[in-house]
């Protein structure tokens, strides 16, 4: 039997990076069964976000696969696709032969100051074990009067359908995830998700982190936010 392998909430980086290697191969089918189809949905939001135009240069972190990275490309940017899993990384560079993927740790960017237009990240800051320092280093790497797009999971901002919303994380997730290759690694992404700060939360982490007119738009309800900062000039 394959070693399953999940993070801690502590987020040990060498512990998220073994987990999301164990998934890297079925990474993409599941996203689409557990989101009921709505990460594409989600997916065009993000992008139109982040507005990218030919010539610009763009940071897709956590970008795992990279499917968002891919969808930001087609719209004329020079995108590097970077993460901290190497399997990732590695199916990555099997589905999208066409685009520049880099190991990279958020904690520790292996690129100069303002090199990019903007940086985005989706559904991977949640996975930093320091959120703050994590936005600091995006904002470290982005030119000024560029911007940050983070794509995240939230909190439903009607409370009945929040009450509904984290009992699927908790009781119907686990069951769905048996089908995965590594099942425990979505009880990770349950609990990870519960304990995330909700959309004032992180947009104050984002303001402390020295990103200016921060914003945030909701999706479904809440479930994922979209939250948007830039780097002053």
């Amino acid at each position: 039997m394959q070693n399953q392998q999940r993070a801690g909430l502590d987020k040990q980086r060498a512990d998220v990076a073994a987990m999301f290697d164990g998934v890297a191969k079925r990474y993409d089918l599941f996203n689409t069964v557990l989101s009921l189809g709505q990460v594409y949905r989600w997916r065009r939001a993000a992008v139109a976000a982040v507005a990218p135009r030919p010539g610009q240069r763009i940071l897709d972190l956590a970008a795992g696969t990279g499917t968002s990275s891919a969808a930001l490309a087609e719209h004329g940017a020079f995108v590097v696709a970077s993460d901290i899993s190497l399997g990732m990384l590695q199916q990555g560079r099997l589905q999208q032969p066409d685009l520049d993927f880099v190991a990279g740790d958020a904690l520790s960017l292996p690129f100069p100051d303002d090199t990019f237009d903007a940086v985005t990240i989706s559904y991977g800051l949640r996975n930093v074990e320091d959120t703050r320092a994590a936005l600091t280093e995006m904002l470290r790497v982005t030119r000024p009067g560029g911007r940050v797009v983070i794509a995240e999971f939230s909190t439903p901002t009607w409370s009945p359908f929040r009450h509904v919303y984290n009992n699927y994380l908790v009781a119907a997730l686990p069951r769905i995830a048996k089908l995965s290759s590594n099942p425990v690694a979505y009880g990770y992404l349950a609990e990870s998700i519960l304990s995330w700060p909700d959309q004032r939360g992180l947009a104050d982490l984002l303001g402390e982190a020295g990103w200016t007119d921060v914003e945030w738009q909701d999706h479904a309800g809440g479930i994922v936010a979209l939250h948007r900062g830039w780097k002053a000039e």
